[in-house]
């Protein structure tokens, strides 16, 4: 697909700095290097000092131009770049002077990267990639965007989307040419295929969302008994008062969420109401919050009041399991009988670092997967692999190879879309690549 108008836009950060780099992609943009430099276009990927003038003449800046031909450039199409001077009294210049330049228009939001699909540079795994290197906040959100930007996660669709082609082109071949001298073990190969790639996608679904929680963070609910010190331990973990903190019962209301750093991963720590039996009406709306918060968490973060001895009374049967980390606060204080979890005081610190540890610990390893295979990452994915999972069980379990052939299709073009290969063309080149029908 070519376009025919061309696009500009800054393609550094805005506001003042050091450089500032403005990129145009389509076929006028020999035009606009033509127009702001008065010269020649400088050799392919090389980049050379150019004088930038206005239509009167009038110098803007002092710039690096580069130039990328058709095919080989970020789009795919003939692409140029000014790397100006920060300022923005420049960069508002150029762009003025390139809006001036016939078939030329600013870009829209992330329309490079969608004519670098279109064209074929990219499939869509790698466009939400770059996405998600922009947006990333931790460590584990670059690493997990850089190897979705390389294709870790492409490739195994593709391998997966290539073998149900080659299992649907053998059903097709067995269903359209069966008069035809095809293997007889042609339609048992396939459903052993579409049965082994349903394994395998069964097993990529079954990953306890760590790909989108990597994204979009752990969410951590503290909670416990009025006066345990959930918002000072907050404003701890953060480093800033965040929440407010009161030797007053039921000061925290609603939830309060913030996000952090947490060894690399992001984590969304919920303040939220003390739990108790509650008369008020505001406050007892607090509480139900704080519960049902507690209970959509990745993880709970029970705070407790180690000084008092009945500190797990009024607390729900359910509170304590397998998504809790217990800990004990007030170790500054006389304690009327031992505790089982981690000891806290803070009011003189002792016991965050290992606090923080323990929650950095529990948020790897729900986070971290097992092995090698490159995690799902976003919603999307997840329902098209779902849809291509249910279709290749019935598949598996058809009995008609006409039946099997359908779902087979279906199971292709979900996982298809993921990517953004949906193409018809492909099944035709295998089934006459892999059969020598009509000769």
């Amino acid at each position: 697909m070519r376009h025919t108008d061309t696009i500009f836009a800054l393609a550094s950060a805005p506001g003042r700095a050091g450089v500032a780099i403005l990129r145009v992609s389509g076929p006028a943009a020999r035009d606009a290097v033509n127009a702001l430099t008065r010269k020649m276009i400088p050799p392919p990927r090389r980049a050379v000092v150019r004088a930038l003038k206005c239509r009167s003449g009038e110098p803007i800046d002092n710039a690096l131009v580069l130039w990328f031909a058709a095919p080989a450039s970020l789009t795919g199409e003939d692409v140029a770049e000014f790397h100006v001077h920060g300022g923005r009294a420049i960069v508002d210049a150029v762009a003025a002077e390139l809006a001036a330049i016939p078939g030329m228009r600013p870009a829209e939001p992330g329309e490079f990267t969608r004519r670098a699909v279109v064209n074929g540079k990219l499939d869509l795994t790698q466009a939400e990639a770059i996405a998600d290197l922009v947006a990333a906040e931790t460590e584990a959100q670059r690493r997990q965007a850089v190897r979705q930007y390389d294709g870790a996660l492409s490739a195994l669709y593709q391998r997966w989307r290539a073998e149900l082609l080659q299992a649907l082109a053998w059903a097709e071949a067995a269903i359209d040419f069966s008069d035809e001298e095809l293997p007889e073990e042609v339609l048992r190969e396939a459903r052993a295929l579409a049965g082994s790639i349903h394994d395998a996608v069964a097993a990529h679904l079954d990953d306890a969302r760590r790909g989108e929680l990597v994204r979009e963070g752990l969410f951590v609910a503290v909670v416990g008994p009025p006066n345990a010190g959930k918002s000072s331990l907050v404003n701890a973990l953060v480093g800033r008062d965040v929440a407010i903190v009161a030797e007053t019962a039921g000061t925290t209301r609603d939830v309060i969420e913030v996000r952090l750093d947490l060894g690399g991963y992001v984590v969304i720590l919920a303040d939220t109401a003390g739990l108790r039996a509650a008369a008020e009406a505001v406050e007892a709306e607090g509480v139900r919050r704080a519960l049902a918060r507690a209970e959509a968490a990745d993880l709970v973060l029970l705070l407790l009041d180690g000084s008092m001895r009945n500190s797990l009374d009024n607390l729900p049967e359910n509170m304590v399991n397998e998504r809790t980390l217990a800990v004990w606060n007030k170790a500054d204080l006389p304690w009327p009988e031992n505790r089982d979890g981690l000891r806290l005081s803070l009011k003189t610190g002792q016991g965050l670092e290992a606090v923080i540890e323990a929650i950095t610990n529990a948020a790897r390893q729900r986070l971290e997967a097992p092995g090698e295979a490159p995690a799902l990452t976003r919603a999307r994915h997840r329902d098209a692999l779902v849809e291509a999972s249910e279709a290749l069980a019935r598949a598996v379990a058809a009995g008609p190879p006409e039946l099997f052939a359908e779902d087979l299709r279906l199971a292709v073009r979900a996982i298809g879309r993921i990517t953004g290969r949906v193409d018809v063309e492909d099944l035709l080149d295998t089934i006459f690549r892999e059969f020598c029908i009509g000769k």
